[in-house]
Protein backbone atom coordinates (compact mmCIF):
# COMPACT_ATOMS: atom_id res chain seq x y z
CA UNK A 1 0.00 0.00 0.00
CA UNK A 2 1.65 3.62 -0.72
CA UNK A 3 2.02 6.26 1.37
CA UNK A 4 -1.15 8.19 0.58
CA UNK A 5 -3.31 5.37 0.72
CA UNK A 6 -2.42 4.48 3.94
CA UNK A 7 -2.66 8.17 5.53
CA UNK A 8 -6.12 8.45 4.08
CA UNK A 9 -6.80 4.74 6.20
CA UNK A 10 -5.23 6.37 9.06
CA UNK A 11 -7.40 9.58 8.85
CA UNK A 12 -10.71 7.79 8.28
CA UNK A 13 -10.36 5.34 11.19
CA UNK A 14 -9.49 8.72 13.40
CA UNK A 15 -12.21 10.80 12.38
CA UNK A 16 -14.73 7.25 12.32
CA UNK A 17 -13.54 7.19 16.17
CA UNK A 18 -13.86 10.83 17.08
CA UNK A 19 -17.57 10.94 15.50
CA UNK A 20 -17.94 7.74 17.76
CA UNK A 21 -16.73 9.53 20.71
CA UNK A 22 -18.56 12.88 20.04
CA UNK A 23 -21.70 10.67 19.49
CA UNK A 24 -21.80 9.05 23.27
CA UNK A 25 -20.91 12.17 25.00
CA UNK A 26 -23.99 13.70 23.00
CA UNK A 27 -26.11 11.05 23.74
CA UNK A 28 -24.97 11.41 27.68
CA UNK A 29 -25.66 14.68 27.86
CA UNK A 30 -29.06 14.49 26.06
CA UNK A 31 -30.17 11.39 27.92
CA UNK A 32 -28.97 13.38 31.43
CA UNK A 33 -30.87 16.26 30.52
CA UNK A 34 -34.23 14.27 29.68
CA UNK A 35 -33.91 12.50 33.08
CA UNK A 36 -33.69 15.47 34.82
CA UNK A 37 -36.45 17.18 33.04
CA UNK A 38 -38.58 14.35 33.72
CA UNK A 39 -37.69 13.88 37.51
CA UNK A 40 -38.51 17.85 37.82
CA UNK A 41 -41.81 18.03 35.90
CA UNK A 42 -44.20 19.70 37.14
CA UNK A 43 -46.90 17.82 36.28
CA UNK A 44 -45.94 14.16 35.48
CA UNK A 45 -49.32 13.23 34.44
CA UNK A 46 -48.56 14.89 30.75
CA UNK A 47 -45.13 13.60 30.48
CA UNK A 48 -45.40 11.14 27.29
CA UNK A 49 -42.72 8.85 25.36
CA UNK A 50 -42.60 7.74 22.18
CA UNK A 51 -41.54 4.33 20.49
CA UNK A 52 -39.08 3.66 17.49
CA UNK A 53 -40.64 2.00 15.20
CA UNK A 54 -37.88 1.01 12.84
CA UNK A 55 -35.65 -0.37 16.06
CA UNK A 56 -35.99 -4.12 17.25
CA UNK A 57 -37.57 -4.12 20.26
CA UNK A 58 -35.43 -6.52 23.26
CA UNK A 59 -37.19 -9.02 25.23
CA UNK A 60 -35.54 -10.16 28.33
CA UNK A 61 -36.67 -12.47 30.22
CA UNK A 62 -37.50 -12.31 33.96
CA UNK A 63 -35.14 -14.62 35.90
CA UNK A 64 -36.20 -16.76 38.59
CA UNK A 65 -34.72 -14.24 41.89
CA UNK A 66 -36.12 -11.36 39.96
CA UNK A 67 -39.47 -13.29 39.87
CA UNK A 68 -39.21 -13.55 44.32
CA UNK A 69 -37.89 -10.24 44.60
CA UNK A 70 -41.13 -8.97 43.18
CA UNK A 71 -43.33 -11.12 44.79
CA UNK A 72 -41.83 -10.69 48.66
CA UNK A 73 -41.82 -7.18 47.78
CA UNK A 74 -45.89 -7.70 47.04
CA UNK A 75 -46.17 -9.32 49.56
CA UNK A 76 -44.52 -7.64 52.24
CA UNK A 77 -44.78 -3.75 50.86
CA UNK A 78 -48.29 -3.57 51.57
CA UNK A 79 -47.33 -3.52 55.92
CA UNK A 80 -44.81 -1.13 55.38
CA UNK A 81 -45.14 2.63 56.78
CA UNK A 82 -44.44 5.65 57.12
CA UNK A 83 -43.97 6.92 61.17
CA UNK A 84 -43.94 10.65 61.06
CA UNK A 85 -43.62 12.45 64.50
CA UNK A 86 -43.32 15.82 66.16
CA UNK A 87 -40.54 16.91 68.58
CA UNK A 88 -41.70 19.92 70.86
CA UNK A 89 -39.50 22.78 70.09
CA UNK A 90 -36.47 23.71 72.44
CA UNK A 91 -36.69 26.69 74.59
CA UNK A 92 -34.29 29.38 73.74
CA UNK A 93 -33.32 32.87 74.61
CA UNK A 94 -35.83 34.28 72.32
CA UNK A 95 -38.79 31.76 73.35
CA UNK A 96 -39.62 28.52 72.45
CA UNK A 97 -38.47 27.08 68.87
CA UNK A 98 -41.09 25.93 66.07
CA UNK A 99 -42.05 22.35 66.38
CA UNK A 100 -39.64 19.78 64.43
CA UNK A 101 -41.15 16.88 62.08
CA UNK A 102 -39.35 13.30 62.30
CA UNK A 103 -40.27 10.54 59.88
CA UNK A 104 -39.20 6.69 59.82
CA UNK A 105 -40.60 3.79 58.50
CA UNK A 106 -42.18 1.10 60.39
CA UNK A 107 -43.92 -2.36 59.63
CA UNK A 108 -47.46 -4.12 60.57
CA UNK A 109 -46.68 -7.38 62.45
CA UNK A 110 -50.27 -7.74 64.21
CA UNK A 111 -53.70 -7.74 62.79
CA UNK A 112 -54.55 -5.92 66.15
CA UNK A 113 -52.64 -2.95 64.83
CA UNK A 114 -49.14 -3.33 66.48
CA UNK A 115 -46.37 -1.87 64.45
CA UNK A 116 -42.69 -2.19 64.92
CA UNK A 117 -40.38 0.96 64.06
CA UNK A 118 -36.52 1.89 65.56
CA UNK A 119 -36.87 4.17 68.95
CA UNK A 120 -34.68 6.59 67.58
CA UNK A 121 -37.35 7.31 64.93
CA UNK A 122 -39.72 7.99 68.21
CA UNK A 123 -37.84 9.38 71.08
CA UNK A 124 -39.06 12.66 72.27
CA UNK A 125 -41.87 12.82 70.18
CA UNK A 126 -44.85 14.29 71.59
CA UNK A 127 -47.44 13.17 68.39
CA UNK A 128 -47.57 10.53 66.01
CA UNK A 129 -49.31 9.39 62.47
CA UNK A 130 -48.54 6.36 59.82
CA UNK A 131 -49.43 6.58 56.19
CA UNK A 132 -50.03 3.38 55.17
CA UNK A 133 -48.89 2.31 51.62
CA UNK A 134 -52.04 3.50 50.07
CA UNK A 135 -51.25 6.74 51.32
CA UNK A 136 -53.96 6.92 53.88
CA UNK A 137 -52.97 8.29 57.36
CA UNK A 138 -54.00 7.11 60.92
CA UNK A 139 -52.95 8.19 64.10
CA UNK A 140 -50.66 5.80 66.34
CA UNK A 141 -49.55 5.72 69.79
CA UNK A 142 -46.42 4.45 71.39
CA UNK A 143 -47.33 1.21 73.79
CA UNK A 144 -43.62 0.65 74.70
CA UNK A 145 -39.75 0.92 73.73
CA UNK A 146 -36.58 -0.54 74.48
CA UNK A 147 -33.62 1.98 73.89
CA UNK A 148 -31.06 -0.43 74.13
CA UNK A 149 -32.30 -2.65 71.57
CA UNK A 150 -33.45 0.67 69.08
CA UNK A 151 -36.71 -0.57 69.10
CA UNK A 152 -40.01 0.42 69.67
CA UNK A 153 -43.97 -0.86 69.41
CA UNK A 154 -46.52 1.28 68.03
CA UNK A 155 -50.01 0.91 68.01
CA UNK A 156 -53.03 2.43 65.54
CA UNK A 157 -56.61 1.97 66.08
CA UNK A 158 -59.22 -0.02 63.20
CA UNK A 159 -58.18 -2.92 60.83
CA UNK A 160 -55.40 -2.61 59.28
CA UNK A 161 -54.30 -3.11 55.27
CA UNK A 162 -51.55 -6.54 55.89
CA UNK A 163 -49.56 -8.21 57.97
CA UNK A 164 -45.77 -8.85 57.70
CA UNK A 165 -44.32 -12.56 58.90
CA UNK A 166 -41.25 -12.50 61.12
CA UNK A 167 -38.78 -14.94 60.07
CA UNK A 168 -35.73 -16.58 61.34
CA UNK A 169 -32.89 -14.77 61.47
CA UNK A 170 -30.78 -16.99 62.83
CA UNK A 171 -30.72 -18.91 59.56
CA UNK A 172 -29.26 -15.79 57.47
CA UNK A 173 -26.64 -16.47 55.39
CA UNK A 174 -23.76 -13.77 53.90
CA UNK A 175 -24.27 -13.83 49.95
CA UNK A 176 -28.51 -14.53 50.71
CA UNK A 177 -30.44 -11.79 48.70
CA UNK A 178 -32.27 -9.64 51.29
CA UNK A 179 -34.74 -5.99 50.26
CA UNK A 180 -34.96 -3.21 52.16
CA UNK A 181 -38.33 -1.24 52.04
CA UNK A 182 -38.82 2.06 53.71
CA UNK A 183 -39.05 5.91 53.10
CA UNK A 184 -35.79 7.29 52.47
CA UNK A 185 -35.42 11.00 53.56
CA UNK A 186 -39.73 10.76 54.58
CA UNK A 187 -40.71 11.40 51.33
CA UNK A 188 -40.09 8.76 48.96
CA UNK A 189 -42.32 6.10 50.39
CA UNK A 190 -42.25 2.37 49.87
CA UNK A 191 -38.74 2.10 48.18
CA UNK A 192 -37.33 -0.98 47.37
CA UNK A 193 -33.21 -1.58 47.36
CA UNK A 194 -31.94 -4.88 47.15
CA UNK A 195 -28.63 -6.22 48.24
CA UNK A 196 -27.16 -9.34 50.06
CA UNK A 197 -26.43 -10.38 53.78
CA UNK A 198 -22.58 -8.86 53.51
CA UNK A 199 -22.60 -10.32 57.01
CA UNK A 200 -23.89 -11.57 60.39
CA UNK A 201 -23.17 -10.96 63.82
CA UNK A 202 -22.01 -7.32 64.12
CA UNK A 203 -21.36 -4.84 66.73
CA UNK A 204 -21.61 -1.49 66.51
CA UNK A 205 -20.43 0.92 69.58
CA UNK A 206 -22.99 3.76 69.93
CA UNK A 207 -21.07 5.83 71.86
CA UNK A 208 -23.53 5.55 75.20
CA UNK A 209 -22.10 3.32 77.17
CA UNK A 210 -22.94 -0.05 75.22
CA UNK A 211 -22.43 -1.91 71.73
CA UNK A 212 -25.55 -2.91 69.45
CA UNK A 213 -24.71 -6.08 69.24
CA UNK A 214 -25.65 -9.19 66.83
CA UNK A 215 -26.41 -6.92 63.93
CA UNK A 216 -27.00 -7.68 60.04
CA UNK A 217 -25.30 -6.38 57.61
CA UNK A 218 -26.13 -5.06 54.28
CA UNK A 219 -25.21 -3.16 51.50
CA UNK A 220 -28.81 -2.91 50.35
CA UNK A 221 -29.15 1.01 50.35
CA UNK A 222 -30.46 1.85 53.53
CA UNK A 223 -31.25 6.37 54.33
CA UNK A 224 -32.24 8.32 56.43
CA UNK A 225 -35.92 7.68 56.67
CA UNK A 226 -35.11 3.88 56.18
CA UNK A 227 -35.11 3.32 60.01
CA UNK A 228 -37.79 1.02 61.54
CA UNK A 229 -38.26 -0.75 58.18
CA UNK A 230 -37.92 -3.84 57.20
CA UNK A 231 -35.18 -6.06 55.75
CA UNK A 232 -36.93 -8.73 53.75
CA UNK A 233 -35.80 -12.46 52.84
CA UNK A 234 -37.05 -13.88 49.16
CA UNK A 235 -39.73 -15.82 51.32
CA UNK A 236 -41.54 -12.57 52.27
CA UNK A 237 -40.36 -12.87 55.44
CA UNK A 238 -38.68 -9.68 57.87
CA UNK A 239 -35.42 -10.92 59.07
CA UNK A 240 -34.52 -7.41 59.80
CA UNK A 241 -35.54 -4.04 61.18
CA UNK A 242 -32.99 -1.37 59.48
CA UNK A 243 -31.40 0.75 61.97
CA UNK A 244 -28.10 2.38 61.07
CA UNK A 245 -25.64 2.65 58.69
CA UNK A 246 -22.01 3.88 58.47
CA UNK A 247 -20.57 6.79 56.45
CA UNK A 248 -17.59 6.93 58.05
CA UNK A 249 -14.52 4.87 59.64
CA UNK A 250 -12.89 6.32 62.75
CA UNK A 251 -10.04 7.53 60.56
CA UNK A 252 -11.84 9.48 58.28
CA UNK A 253 -12.45 6.98 55.62
CA UNK A 254 -15.64 7.69 53.90
CA UNK A 255 -17.36 3.97 53.50
CA UNK A 256 -20.49 2.67 51.29
CA UNK A 257 -22.63 0.38 51.47
CA UNK A 258 -22.75 -0.52 55.13
CA UNK A 259 -26.21 -0.41 56.58
CA UNK A 260 -27.28 -2.73 59.65
CA UNK A 261 -30.26 -4.33 61.14
CA UNK A 262 -31.75 -5.79 64.02
CA UNK A 263 -32.01 -9.39 63.87
CA UNK A 264 -35.90 -10.60 63.42
CA UNK A 265 -35.54 -12.99 66.28
CA UNK A 266 -34.24 -9.97 68.96
CA UNK A 267 -37.29 -8.12 67.37
CA UNK A 268 -39.47 -10.73 68.03
CA UNK A 269 -39.02 -11.16 71.64
CA UNK A 270 -38.78 -7.56 72.22
CA UNK A 271 -42.53 -6.80 70.65
CA UNK A 272 -43.63 -9.32 72.77
CA UNK A 273 -42.30 -8.26 76.12
CA UNK A 274 -44.02 -5.08 75.15
CA UNK A 275 -47.05 -6.01 73.85
CA UNK A 276 -47.79 -8.41 76.65
CA UNK A 277 -46.50 -5.74 80.01
CA UNK A 278 -46.30 -2.46 78.10
CA UNK A 279 -42.12 -2.42 78.64
CA UNK A 280 -38.69 -4.31 78.47
CA UNK A 281 -37.43 -6.71 81.67
CA UNK A 282 -33.91 -5.66 81.95
CA UNK A 283 -31.76 -6.68 85.09
CA UNK A 284 -31.04 -4.52 87.36
CA UNK A 285 -27.56 -3.73 89.46
CA UNK A 286 -28.21 -0.24 91.46
CA UNK A 287 -24.68 1.35 90.86
CA UNK A 288 -23.59 4.99 89.36
CA UNK A 289 -20.39 4.05 87.54
CA UNK A 290 -17.86 5.30 85.46
CA UNK A 291 -16.33 3.19 82.75
CA UNK A 292 -12.31 3.04 82.75
CA UNK A 293 -10.50 2.70 79.65
CA UNK A 294 -6.25 2.28 79.07
CA UNK A 295 -6.12 5.56 78.84
CA UNK A 296 -8.12 6.13 82.12
CA UNK A 297 -5.92 3.30 83.83
CA UNK A 298 -2.58 4.68 82.27
CA UNK A 299 -3.35 8.17 83.92
CA UNK A 300 -4.56 6.95 87.40
CA UNK A 301 -2.58 3.70 87.89
CA UNK A 302 -5.79 1.72 88.21
CA UNK A 303 -4.98 -2.08 88.39
CA UNK A 304 -7.06 -3.11 85.23
CA UNK A 305 -7.54 -1.77 81.56
CA UNK A 306 -11.02 -1.83 81.46
CA UNK A 307 -13.86 -2.06 83.97
CA UNK A 308 -16.22 0.26 85.62
CA UNK A 309 -15.46 2.46 89.05
CA UNK A 310 -18.51 2.69 91.52
CA UNK A 311 -19.12 6.16 92.29
CA UNK A 312 -22.36 5.29 94.11
CA UNK A 313 -24.58 2.54 95.22
CA UNK A 314 -28.25 2.75 95.56
CA UNK A 315 -30.07 2.27 98.91
CA UNK A 316 -31.83 -1.18 98.83
CA UNK A 317 -30.55 -1.97 95.62
CA UNK A 318 -29.08 -5.57 94.43
CA UNK A 319 -25.64 -3.96 94.64
CA UNK A 320 -25.98 -2.77 97.98
CA UNK A 321 -27.39 -5.97 99.20
CA UNK A 322 -24.44 -7.89 97.87
CA UNK A 323 -21.65 -5.84 99.78
CA UNK A 324 -20.99 -4.10 96.56
CA UNK A 325 -19.40 -0.37 97.61
CA UNK A 326 -18.12 3.63 96.35
CA UNK A 327 -14.59 2.95 94.86
CA UNK A 328 -15.05 -0.72 93.87
CA UNK A 329 -13.80 -1.73 90.21
CA UNK A 330 -15.80 -4.17 88.69
CA UNK A 331 -13.83 -5.90 86.04
CA UNK A 332 -16.26 -8.97 85.25
CA UNK A 333 -19.53 -10.11 85.01
CA UNK A 334 -20.28 -13.87 85.00
CA UNK A 335 -18.15 -15.44 82.71
CA UNK A 336 -17.70 -12.48 80.67
CA UNK A 337 -14.13 -10.07 81.33
CA UNK A 338 -14.90 -6.29 80.68
CA UNK A 339 -13.29 -5.11 77.27
CA UNK A 340 -13.96 -2.88 74.63
CA UNK A 341 -15.96 -5.47 72.96
CA UNK A 342 -17.93 -6.49 75.91
CA UNK A 343 -18.94 -3.43 77.72
CA UNK A 344 -20.93 -2.87 81.02
CA UNK A 345 -24.11 -2.97 80.13
CA UNK A 346 -23.72 -5.78 77.14
CA UNK A 347 -22.13 -7.80 79.94
CA UNK A 348 -25.26 -7.24 82.37
CA UNK A 349 -27.73 -7.96 80.08
CA UNK A 350 -26.58 -10.86 79.03
CA UNK A 351 -28.24 -12.06 82.04
CA UNK A 352 -32.01 -11.90 83.27
CA UNK A 353 -33.74 -10.79 86.50
CA UNK A 354 -33.31 -12.82 89.38
CA UNK A 355 -30.47 -14.28 88.33
CA UNK A 356 -27.33 -14.79 90.96
CA UNK A 357 -24.53 -13.78 89.52
CA UNK A 358 -20.60 -13.50 90.51
CA UNK A 359 -19.31 -10.14 90.03
CA UNK A 360 -15.19 -9.85 90.04
CA UNK A 361 -14.65 -7.05 91.82
CA UNK A 362 -10.89 -5.06 92.76
CA UNK A 363 -11.44 -3.63 96.22
CA UNK A 364 -8.42 -1.98 97.99
CA UNK A 365 -6.13 -3.85 95.84
CA UNK A 366 -7.09 -6.83 96.15
CA UNK A 367 -9.73 -9.44 93.86
CA UNK A 368 -12.96 -10.65 95.76
CA UNK A 369 -15.57 -12.49 94.33
CA UNK A 370 -19.27 -10.83 94.77
CA UNK A 371 -22.37 -12.76 94.23
CA UNK A 372 -25.45 -10.68 93.01
CA UNK A 373 -28.96 -11.86 92.70
CA UNK A 374 -30.19 -9.32 90.10
CA UNK A 375 -33.26 -6.73 90.28
CA UNK A 376 -35.70 -5.64 87.55
CA UNK A 377 -35.54 -2.54 85.39
CA UNK A 378 -38.59 -1.77 83.30
CA UNK A 379 -36.94 -0.21 80.19
CA UNK A 380 -40.32 1.58 78.51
Amino acid sequence: MDTKRILWAVLWVFTAGLMAVCGGIAGGWWATQYAVATVGASNPDQVTSTTTTNKEIIHVETTEIETAITDAVAKVSPAVVTVVGVIPGQMTFFGPAPDEQVSGSGVIISEKGYIITNNHVVEGTKSLKVIFADGSEREAHIVGTDPFADLAVLKVSGKVPAVAVLGNSDVLKPGETVIAIGSPLGAFRNTVTVGVVSATGRAIDTGRGYVMEDLIQTDAAINHGNSGGPLVNLAGEVVGINTLIVRNGGNGDVAEGLGFAIPSNTVRAVAEQIIRQGYVARPYLGIEWQGITPAIAARYHLPVQWGVYVVRVAPDSPAAKAGIRRGDIIFQIGETKLDEKHPFINALFDHKPGETVPLKVIRDGKTITVEVTLGERKIH
